[in-house]
Order: C-alpha cells, then structure tokens, then sequence
C-alpha cells in the first residue's frame, strides 16, 4: 500500500473510531443504489399504470433504504444525508446510461458516464469515511480524480476477512 494510501487508512479509522468494513460497505452502497432506483420505478409505475398499489411499495422500500442509509452515513453535518443519496442515485442512472452507450455505442462512448459515476459513487465515501469535508470540496476534475484513485485503492469487494 502506497503513503497516500496509508495516510487516507489511517485518517479514516480515527475518524471513523477503528477499523472499518470497506468491504461490506462497498456490497451496501451497491444495495442502496438498487433500494434508490426501486424507489424511483416504483413511482413511475404508479403513475403510469394509475395503481396506487406501487406507492405503497416505494415507502416500504424507501423505509428499508433509510434503515440501511444509516449503515454508512452515521452523524451527518448538514445536508450530507441527502447529498449521500443523491450522490449514490446519480452514480447508479451514470452507471446504467454508460451501459445503455455501451451496448449500442461501444466502449469508447460509454467510458465518460462510468467513470462520472464512478467518480460519484468515490466522492460518496470521501464524505462519509470522513476524508473530506463537505465544506472543503471543489469542484475540480481533479478532486475527484484523487478520490477514485483512492478508492480504487482502499475498497475491494473481493477480500474475505
């Protein structure tokens, strides 16, 4: 593991008060990108369909959502709560269009919506790890960039503890 690597470890479990499941938190924030997204067809197909049936099903997936939001993001400042649903919302609609472009544009089309959602999904937990501040954010390329070369680094669904 490289210094910055290092560092940003370090950082997150004072922050965080020890060691911290990236992992898990990794197979969640997938979780809770689907919990948003039934949400959101649920709506859709109540008003498509004019069956208030679906609505129903949305609060009862948006209440487990919210059970399972708390998972991650503990003790937020502000409007960090929303922006953490949001920010997992936008990753997983950029992720779905890149694969949309990729099958029926190629690769080449498709790779700015991945790696916009991937740059998301990273900024996602450089809030909640605590490794940046809201209020310290820019908005820069770069920033974010930084972000998901960290978290490319950090999170590894595959690791067995």
């Amino acid at each position: 593991m490289d210094k910055e690597v290092e560092a940003w470890m370090k950082k997150i479990e004072r922050t965080k008060g020890g060691a911290v499941d990236l992992s898990r938190d990794e197979d969640l924030s997938i979780a809770l990108m689907n919990l948003v997204s039934l949400e959101e067809h649920f709506y859709f197909t109540a008003m498509k369909t004019q069956n208030a049936k679906y609505l129903e099903f949305q609060q009862s997936v948006r209440a487990l959502r919210k059970k399972m939001l708390e998972k991650i993001v503990t003790k937020p400042v502000g409007e960090e709560w929303c922006i953490s649903k949001h920010l997992l919302a936008a990753s997983m609609r950029l992720y779905e269009v890149g694969c949309k472009e990729h099958s029926t544009k190629g690769l080449r089309e498709a790779e700015h919506y991945y790696r916009a959602g991937f740059d998301l999904w990273s900024l996602f937990f450089a809030i909640n790890l605590k490794m940046v501040g809201v209020q310290e954010l820019k908005q820069e390329d770069k920033q974010m960039g930084k972000f998901s070369a960290v978290m490319k680094k950090i999170i590894d669904c595959c690791k067995e503890w």
